[in-house]
């Protein structure tokens, strides 16, 4: 699994596969925005979150061999 593929599944499960900063970084890059660290304890932003974070996390289901 890649870095990268380990912050989709942990911004889109919410449970950490890698190193904080590598899914800190995916998080502000789907949200188009700096994120503070304490608003992912927002129920709001984790669903925000979750449906930017889909597509991806799905395409990468589908291409689990």
């Amino acid at each position: 699994m890649t870095k990268r593929e380990a912050a989709v599944v942990g911004a889109y499960t919410g449970v950490l596969m890698g190193k904080f900063g590598d899914l800190h970084e995916y998080i502000e890059e789907v949200m188009g925005r700096p994120v503070w660290t304490q608003e992912l304890a927002s129920k709001e932003i984790n669903a925000e979150l979750k449906a930017k974070a889909r597509p991806e996390f799905l395409k990468i289901c589908a291409d689990i061999k």
